[in-house]
């Protein structure tokens, strides 16, 4: 890549982040579904998750407690609103994924990392922590007032590091939340982080990695 960006900007959960909402969910309710069942309502969860943040900003406790209550409504299960706390309040006790920090480590040397995460300012700090590398700046869906895959989530980033889309590059595992509004928004030098969440579609142009030791390559690094 003969582009050198000015930051290098990546989403956090599921990217960097190995964000287990599935294993929360399966904790939970195992014992009361079938496997084809429980991978159904894992699939349920996840799409509701992204249809609460397409809206009015709200705290992330309301986007779990929300999408966990019409998930266990569409599967027939009896919804515990404390079952979504707790949940909710494991997010800020996980770690990265096991390839992340060697290779944040060796690009944050050359460029500043750039966190853009759908996270309140209480979780994310513990997250940010478990790197492994330094992240320049953080930035909040709450700060924001909008989740990813909302541009204005994007454009509050662009107004505080004072740049444009042609001068970051966003490294994301997700086409839903990141890729496609990056890619509407202009951003021409993109990562995806392939984790397995979603399927290719490369018509949204990007550099596809299996995971983040491969980055510094990717900069010449």
């Amino acid at each position: 890549m003969a582009f050198r960006p000015k930051f290098i900007t990546f989403d956090c959960h599921g990217t960097m982040i190995f964000f287990d909402m599935a294993g929360a969910a399966r904790d939970h309710y195992a014992d009361k579904l079938g496997a084809e069942q429980m991978d159904a309502f894992i699939r349920d969860f996840s799409a509701y998750r992204l249809d609460e943040v397409l809206g009015a900003w709200k705290p992330y406790a309301d986007v779990v407690h929300n999408s966990l209550e019409r998930t266990c409504k569409r599967n027939g299960i009896a919804f515990d609103p404390a079952i979504a706390e707790d949940i909710y309040n494991r997010v800020p006790t996980w770690g990265p994924h096991p390839d992340v920090p060697a290779g944040l480590a060796k690009v944050a040397k050359e460029f500043p990392l750039v966190a853009l995460t759908n996270s309140m300012n209480s979780q994310i700090p513990h997250n940010i922590a478990r790197l492994g590398a330094p992240i320049t700046h953080v930035y909040t869906a709450e700060d924001a007032q909008a989740y990813k895959p909302q541009m204005r989530a994007f454009e509050y980033m662009f107004d505080m590091l004072g740049c444009g889309p042609e001068d970051v590059l966003h490294v994301s595992s997700s086409m839903r939340y990141d890729l496609m509004t990056a890619h509407d928004l202009g951003i021409k030098n993109k990562v995806w982080v392939n984790r397995g969440h979603e399927p290719a579609n490369p018509y949204y142009g990007y550099t596809e990695i299996p995971d983040v030791t491969a980055l510094p390559a990717i900069l010449g690094l």
